[in-house]
């Protein structure tokens, strides 16, 4: 089976992806390469950090830091701020929409994001954006 901490982070890359169809959504990607046309979005792990732990029953409570990076270029008629800012949008949209990710964690809520741009030579400059989804959620052993 599946641990519980494996399953908030599929459910997170998951939600990310339902919200930004055009994207592209890895997770953990090393390096990326490209920004496809639809924006590239980064789920990565994370640190779940130290347990709040509950001893009747045992249950060990994660505050888990899920980092999102998310990239776009300008379109036709937007600029790369307002292309990535309704990329974000709907990222907190999807957040809002979904605090449980289906009943997996207690409470979900984003955090808001850094900006910077992305310039590489020889390829037009994009947007990047650096958020966490913040997953709070309790499983009966840590390994699991």
């Amino acid at each position: 089976m599946t641990s519980k901490r494996e399953q908030v982070l599929d459910a997170v890359k998951g939600l990310v992806a339902a919200a930004l169809p055009d994207a592209d959504v890895k997770r953990n990607l090393a390096k990326p390469e490209r920004i496809a046309p639809g924006g590239l979005v980064i789920v990565r792990d994370g640190d779940p950090g130290e347990p709040e732990v509950m001893l009747s029953p045992l249950v060990y409570i994660y505050t888990h830091r899920v980092p999102i990076e998310i990239a776009a270029y300008e379109a036709s008629s937007q600029t790369r701020e307002q292309v990535l800012d309704g990329m974000l949008g709907a990222i907190g949209a999807a957040v809002c929409g979904n605090r449980t990710l289906g009943g997996l964690c207690d409470f979900i809520e984003a955090e808001a994001p850094s900006t910077d741009d992305v310039e590489t030579a020889g390829a037009r400059a994009g947007r990047w954006a650096d958020a966490s989804i913040v997953a709070v959620y309790g499983t009966t052993d840590p390994l699991n």
